[in-house]
């Protein structure tokens, strides 16, 4: 039997959070929306699906962690076998940081009655001593196409990594694929503050993007709690998205289809292979 929540103690947590997008440019348009996000120690999760009743890894149930969900390498033909921390300690490798002693905390969507869609996570790493050392953002579009951000020591300034890298990355019909995005991720804590903003080619910022938001603990009841105080959070998150680009394109704002630029989509994970009827 599991046990009650008023015993359980976990590193892992919930942040309630208000997503906030503001377009400046070229023409203004803004919306928000709350949700809740989970921030998992990728060693507690054997842990959590044994103490949580409503929480499972790669099996069904309210909320559920799905590795095949996240970074898996090689990009072709992908080693099945590992979990996800594992994939992750390869990246890592691959960009000359041994992270096998570090704790990972994944801040993340998790499945919703089988259900996701994770337009981004982030997975912070720290030293034994508790001290940030690197990062990760793995961005997601509508294609399920993945790309990953690396953030090293040279990117930490105080408690936020900040970095200004080229997307080249489809991630919005509205967005060019070589607009750069604008990074500032401060390391969660009480409060969870993040900015990933858009910069054009001629170094104009014209989209503000925000993630705010404040640290809840992770039990059996606020699992219930937040479930459904936003039911199905995922397919909503979905649905947003499609709702606002509909009203980006009643306000012609240019529209850039998918097949156009191929070119410009770098260092992509699980692309988009599309059905040939």
């Amino acid at each position: 039997m599991k046990s009650p929540s008023s015993i359980l103690h976990f590193t892992s947590n919930i942040y309630t959070a208000k997503v906030m997008h503001h377009r400046l440019a070229p023409k203004k348009h803004s919306f928000w929306y709350r949700v809740y996000m989970f921030y998992i120690d990728l060693d507690e999760l054997d842990l959590l699906t044994q103490k949580l009743r409503w929480f499972s890894r790669n099996k069904f149930n309210l909320f559920s962690f799905r590795d095949a969900e996240h970074l898996q390498l090689p990009k072709e033909n992908p080693d099945k076998t590992k979990n996800t921390r594992q994939h992750l300690e390869d990246y890592l490798k691959e960009n000359g940081v041994d992270g096998s002693n570090f704790k990972i905390k994944l801040l993340t969507n998790l499945n919703v009655l089988g259900y996701n869609f994770n337009p981004v996570s982030f997975y912070y790493c720290f030293n034994q001593e508790g001290n940030p050392v690197c990062c990760v953002a793995e961005i997601s579009n509508t294609y399920r196409e993945m790309k990953l951000f690396f953030f090293g020591k040279d990117e930490l300034h105080g408690d936020a990594f900040k970095k200004i890298t080229t997307k080249y990355f489809y991630v919005s019909p509205f967005i060019d694929h070589d607009d750069s995005f604008d990074f500032k991720l401060k390391v969660p804590g009480d409060k969870l503050d993040i900015k990933i903003d858009d910069i054009d080619k001629h170094g104009n910022k014209f989209f503000i993007s925000t993630l705010m938001g404040e640290k809840k603990p992770l039990t059996n009841s606020s699992l219930l709690r937040y479930f459904f105080s936003i039911p199905l959070i995922p397919l909503q998150v979905m649905g947003m998205i499609h709702w606002q680009a509909f009203k980006l394109w009643i306000k012609k704002i240019p529209f850039h289809p998918k097949a156009e630029n191929p070119e410009l989509q770098r260092n992509v994970y699980k692309p988009y292979k599309p059905q040939i009827k």
